[in-house]
């Protein structure tokens, strides 16, 4: 006769009996449970049955003996546990057991008696926890890192599995028969990295003052953590890349060289405060001059400007502190001057007087302050308003050239401002000047955001609410105006590119240039709000972005502008090219999806699956079947046809206890794999009916035609250790299965190995985002890699660049190789080592899609002889005829 133990707990996976205890772990709940046996024959249950333990779990107990080993362990609730009695011996007679229902009667009494002994043991064992302090410390951590990542390695029936914890949840993935030791693999950081090409955006949304030109013909703007240097002749970009956080404001030295930029205060992945600064840099080198502050500014910087009457000597800068402090700064030195207390209200702009180093002028809510620096200290003076109406903001100011000082408010207003004698009448005896309105000119139909001195004297102002550029004379006398259209927003800010022709930046991120006789066109263009769904094309250098500004925009990646954009009902979270690239599908955030003409840019479909949001959207390889994940926790499928013009609801997968976050198909369209916010890992029989595939083991094996899971055997390496399950947003591998690239919470990019199954793999990581990332894709031909912030509203366009022949170069020989796993697309082959070239040596390129050779490159003496030095060849693999013979 032998006796069976149950737990009616059913994520208790792991037992174990040792001497004459029954030790359970319960993996949902992190709690370890201890059953003394004293009653059981252990000898027939085996003195060390191990079915499966992570010892980690028994140090929690090891300064306690034994009996308090049972003491302590008895937390199980007594109505979880039950024994019954198992016969064994079915061949003895019935009558061998005359009174077997007495004797099972017997058997429940001790069974009640037991389970009375347990409440018991309970009892003393939240006793003895009072008496062991010592303890508590010990067992507090011993529950935070179960709580946090770590992997376990146990076996199922034939094949291996690895246990991964995020947040005390247990995720089971099957190691591929391909891999024969999972201890023996090796990760490395992929050959592969990326180069910031190009920057899609401008933060004209809640910045002031942001826009300028250099002398070397560069706008010059900024978002998220990148200030861009746009040449606007040649339509290229280079890039200002050394902020830590989001940059916020943004001026440039007299010489129109130099350049200073501030950045608002962090937080690192490890919640450690990240203190703002300001940068003043060289515009032709990139090479950081100073940084100033760093320790000094609080919250972050708010306004920066230069000093114009000594070449610039000095920064002043206001941070966003509660006092908004006004500091003064030695260039050079990178020094601080002087420092005081500006104002409790929001301050807008400072700038220094072109014509004095040592009067600074400040506004802001409903104030104009006029400083003077004057032997290390700064006084103020208020700018008196008198009869004329105090507005509720003063956004901006500049000089004109008499030396007065003219604001737009949000009345619509301009002010001129000059100094007056003190008013003896009003002030009383001695009174000083002061600094009064001089005349009030109305200009705009609602606020005034911006003000620009021309050469000439004459100036332009920018309106909010009427979206307008009037041309003042010096007078103030107006000479023309123009509208900019609505779809770009109010005038943010103005700069004169040659007393003609001038760029707009707007409040919804978008740069114009142009002229009020030919009107103006957008050179720079950009969401304004948050976004989430990003899809690249299957053939062509065009990618899809939307999100909560309602836009669904089309981006041209070669020629890095936008080809189209249109304004949906509702917020748009994911897309997905069908991929014969003629059609696009839009999830929305009500539960519709619609599907787009990229020809004429109509919606040709609408759909509506629930009324929640939609998380996903995905074409199957060929174009068949379209997967709609939804936050009602279930899987849309629909039969596609007439190219992706007709769809049919197919079927339902349903069994996910959670929203839908990502899902792929199986190269041959039968397969689905889906993630949920509670961690699952699911895979779908779509052409069995949609059907849940219960024995996942089976699906250690299969391919998968795309990988943006984030949970998976595949990319199990790429989470940190103490990830809390919502740190990575996205993910992607690209189409030559060598890398994933991973967006997470961190404002980072990271470049991962493909397959990463190892934990603590090594990556290359890259910043650049103001914001957590929200999702990332490669381009059709892997050579470019997208990612998108959330709230900086910021698209990164970054070069995929491979080092392949140092990654294969032990393959090489004297006359030929092959080398493998090349992606199909323009690659940069560097070679770092030694190559033997005879005349008539050939080096193969092959490709790892369709393994067919694409390139022959002839080496002759003359042109790579036996040397070591290094070399560089661009070549594209897709183009037969640019196989080059030398």
């Amino acid at each position: 006769m032998s006796y069976c133990l149950h737990f009616f707990s059913f994520s208790i996976l792991h037992v174990i009996v040792v001497s004459n205890l029954c030790i359970g772990i319960d993996s949902s709940t992190s709690l370890l449970y201890v059953i003394c046996l004293e009653d059981i024959p252990i000898c027939q249950l085996s003195d060390s049955i191990e079915l499966d333990i992570d010892y980690h779990w028994l140090s929690l107990f090891s300064p306690i003996s034994t009996n308090d080993l049972t003491a302590y362990g008895s937390i199980l609730s007594p109505d979880l546990l039950s024994w019954s009695v198992c016969t064994d011996d079915v061949s003895g007679s019935s009558a061998e057991y005359p009174d077997r229902v007495s004797m099972m009667e017997g058997r429940l009494q001790a069974q009640e008696d037991e389970i009375m002994l347990l409440k018991s043991s309970l009892a003393d064992a939240l006793r003895r926890l009072r008496l062991h302090d010592q303890l508590i410390p010990l067992l507090k951590q011993q529950i935070i890192s179960c709580l946090t990542l770590f992997f376990t390695l146990s076996h199922w029936l034939t094949g291996q599995s690895i246990k991964m914890f995020i947040r005390g949840r247990p995720i089971t993935m099957y190691v591929p028969s391909n891999i024969q030791n999972y201890e023996d693999l090796r990760m490395e950081p992929p050959v592969e990295k990326l180069e910031l090409d190009w920057v899609y955006g401008y933060r004209g949304r809640d910045c002031r003052a942001n826009l300028y030109l250099l002398s070397s013909g560069e706008a010059v703007y900024f978002i998220a953590c990148v200030v861009v240097l746009y040449h606007i002749n040649n339509r290229t970009q280079r890039h200002y890349r050394k902020h830590t956080d989001c940059v916020r404001c943004l001026t440039i030295h007299p010489d129109k060289v130099r350049v200073a930029s501030g950045q608002t205060a962090g937080v690192d992945k490890d919640g450690k405060p990240l203190q703002p600064y300001v940068h003043i840099w060289d515009s032709s080198t990139l090479i950081t001059l100073q940084q100033i502050g760093l320790g000094t500014f609080e919250r972050g910087v708010g306004s920066v400007a230069f000093s114009f009457a000594d070449a610039g000597a000095f920064l002043c800068v206001i941070d966003d502190s509660n006092e908004h402090m006004l500091s003064v700064w030695d260039c050079a030195k990178g020094t601080k001057h002087t420092e005081v207390k500006s104002t409790n209200e929001a301050v807008f702009a400072v700038e220094f007087n072109p014509s004095d180093s040592t009067n600074i002028i400040t506004c802001g809510k409903s104030h104009i302050y006029f400083w003077t620096l004057s032997a290390g200290s700064l006084t103020k003076k208020q700018g008196i308003f008198g009869k004329y109406k105090k507005p509720k903001f003063i956004q901006c100011f500049v000089f004109s050239l008499t030396g007065d000082v003219l604001t737009g408010d949000s009345e619509g207003n301009i002010l001129t401002w000059g100094k007056s004698p003190g008013d003896i009448k009003t002030l009383g005896k001695g009174a000083k000047e002061t600094f009064q309105i001089m005349r009030q000119t109305r200009a705009h139909d609602g606020s005034v955001f911006t003000l620009c001195m021309l050469q000439g004297g004459a100036l332009l102002s920018g309106g909010g609410k009427d979206r307008k550029i009037i041309r003042w004379s010096a007078d103030l006398a107006p000479e023309r105006e123009c509208e900019v259209k609505d779809k770009f927003g109010a005038v943010r800010c103005i700069t004169d590119v040659n007393g003609e022709e001038v760029l707009v930046g707007t409040t919804r991120n978008a740069i114009l240039r142009g002229t009020f006789s030919d009107g103006f066109v957008a050179i720079v263009q950009g969401h304004v709000d948050e976004m989430w769904g990003l899809a690249t094309h299957p053939s062509q250098d065009v990618f899809l972005t939307c999100g909560h500004d309602r836009q669904v925009c089309v981006w041209n990646t070669a020629e890095h502008k936008l080809d189209w954009c249109t304004t949906l009902e509702e917020y748009g979270l994911c897309a997905d090219f069908c991929p014969n690239g003629a059609v696009v599908s839009v999830g929305l955030s009500t539960g519709r999806w619609l599907v787009l003409d990229l020809q004429t840019k109509e919606v040709i479909s609408d759909y509506t699956d629930g009324n929640e949001q939609l998380s996903v959207m995905r074409y199957s390889p060929d174009g068949s079947f379209l997967a709609v994940g939804s936050h009602d926790n279930f899987i849309y499928v629909y039969n596609v046809t007439e190219c992706g013009r007709r769809y049919s609801r197919y079927g339902k997968c349903n069994g996910h206890s959670s929203f839908i976050t990502h899902l792929d198909w199986s190269k041959d369209g039968k397969y689905i794999m889906s993630n949920s916010g509670d961690y699952e890992i699911l895979y779908w029989d779509v052409a069995g009916g949609c059907k849940l595939l219960r024995n996942r083991y089976e699906s250690k094996d299969r391919e998968w035609a795309s990988y943006t899971c984030v949970l998976g055997f595949h990319v199990m390496g790429v989470w940190l250790e103490g990830s809390d399950g919502t740190d990575i947003n996205a993910l992607c591998r690209s189409h030559s299965e060598r890398v994933v690239a991973v967006a997470d919470d961190f404002c980072k990019v990271h470049l991962f190995q493909y397959p990463c199954p190892k934990p603590k793999a090594p990556n290359h990581s890259y910043e650049g985002h103001g914001s957590h990332v929200t999702n990332v894709r490669f381009t059709h031909c892997d050579s470019h890699l997208l990612s998108m912030g959330g709230k900086d509203t910021c698209i990164l366009q970054s070069s995929f660049r491979i080092n392949c022949l140092f990654d294969c170069h032990h393959q090489l020989t004297t006359k030929g190789s092959i080398v493998e796993n090349i992606p199909k697309y323009p690659i940069l082959f560097t070679c770092l080592f030694t190559i033997q070239a005879y005349r008539s040596g050939v080096l193969w390129l092959s490709c790892q899609k369709s393994n067919i050779i694409h390139i022959l490159l002839y080496c002759y003496l003359g042109i790579l002889t036996s040397c070591a030095s290094n070399f560089c060849i661009l070549l594209d693999c897709d183009n037969l005829s640019s196989a080059f013979t030398h």
